[in-house]
């Protein structure tokens, strides 16, 4: 690294960060860490600020994503912030009509379910993002050297919400119409792949780091139908970013079976949830890919001493790959302490092979 980009070890530039370096493959002083679901859910300071305001609408309000996107790093000392958002905040944007209804998740007024309503799913312009692009400049003056990720929905996930009218367990409605009506699945993945595109390019431009694509139910889905009917678009979407310079993480759960898929769609990183150990991951998907992962999120609850031997070993498991970001497999649980959390950083900040 020239000297010029690091004081006393300390990065000046996002770009100079352990993360995004661990994400680029190269050495890093130390395996960075940061926590999907980490900005709310179990802070007491975001509950604070929830108390006051709908989710989707606390996501659209730039000064309230910027305050609940620091509160972890603030917290925690990670070495990323991710913005605060949710991934069907490009659907309201666009003016689908969608609500995240407390105890349930986002519900979806009039699903999709033939060809005349997947071709009334509206294309999300960059004039439609003003409060993104707000709300990214502002976390990126205030991160200085620490990078911010940005993310958005898999096309497939958001086409489930869309089906399906909200969540749902065995996806039976999405897959009906995947393999029944492939007219309609066409043309509903070919609005969403634009869609998301548009969302993610729209946070890389305005100074996000790092972006992430989540497809959370790509693991319902066996490995034939997610390459026929899923791969291709989450491959455009992808490729589509390529140009914006930034590391791209792709995230999935349960997708053990279809790791190199997701390899193969385009990113630099793969987010392995804590199904697989990071070592057989990495032998999975080849070993010139960084990986995330994998701490069971539920480990936390466990005493120290477990959580820190889980820790080791998805450490130990980690250098297998070309580059390493802690994470939990998964998003922080509502009930987790806070004070857990932090003594985990730092220990993941201070491990060693050698310790």
């Amino acid at each position: 690294m020239p000297a010029e980009a690091r004081v006393a070890g300390r990065a000046l530039h996002p770009r100079d960060s352990a993360l995004v370096r661990a994400a680029r493959g190269r050495p890093t002083e130390h395996v960075p860490v940061w926590f999907m679901r980490q900005a709310g859910r179990s802070l007491p300071e975001y509950r604070a600020v929830r108390a006051r305001i709908a989710m989707l609408d606390a996501c659209m309000r730039p000064e309230v994503v910027t305050e609940i996107t620091l509160q972890p790093v603030r917290r925690y000392g990670v070495d990323a912030a991710i913005l605060f958002s949710d991934i069907v905040v490009p659907l309201r944007a666009a003016g689908v009509d969608v609500e995240i209804v407390a105890g349930v998740g986002p519900v979806i007024a009039t699903p999709v379910r033939d060809l005349d309503s997947a071709r009334a799913v509206p294309d999300l312009d960059a004039d439609q993002l003003d409060f993104l692009a707000a709300a990214v400049g502002e976390l990126v003056a205030e991160l200085g050297p620490t990078p911010l990720i940005g993310f958005a929905g898999a096309p497939y996930t958001l086409a489930s919400y869309l089906i399906e009218g909200g969540p749902s367990r065995d996806l039976a409605r999405t897959k009906a119409l995947m393999w029944g009506a492939p007219d309609v699945w066409s043309e509903l993945m070919d609005a969403l792949t634009r869609l998301t595109t548009t969302f993610l390019r729209a946070q890389a431009m305005a100074g996000a780091s790092v972006i992430q694509l989540f497809d959370s139910w790509a693991g319902n889905l066996s490995a034939q139908d997610y390459r026929r009917f899923v791969l291709p678009y989450s491959t455009e979407v992808l490729e589509a970013c390529a140009d914006l310079g930034v590391p791209r993480i792709h995230f999935g759960l349960g997708t053990g079976e279809i790791l190199p898929d997701l390899a193969a769609a385009g990113a630099d990183v793969v987010g392995i949830d804590w199904r697989v150990p990071l070592d057989v991951a990495s032998e999975r998907i080849g070993a010139t890919y960084a990986v995330q992962g994998n701490l069971d999120p539920t480990a936390v609850f466990a005493p120290w001493e477990v959580i820190e031997a889980k820790a080791d070993d998805a450490l130990s498991r980690g250098r297998r790959a070309a580059g390493h970001i802690f994470n939990l497999g998964h998003g922080v649980l509502p009930d987790t302490d806070p004070d857990v959390l932090a003594r985990l950083v730092d220990h993941v900040h201070h491990w060693s092979p050698t310790r």
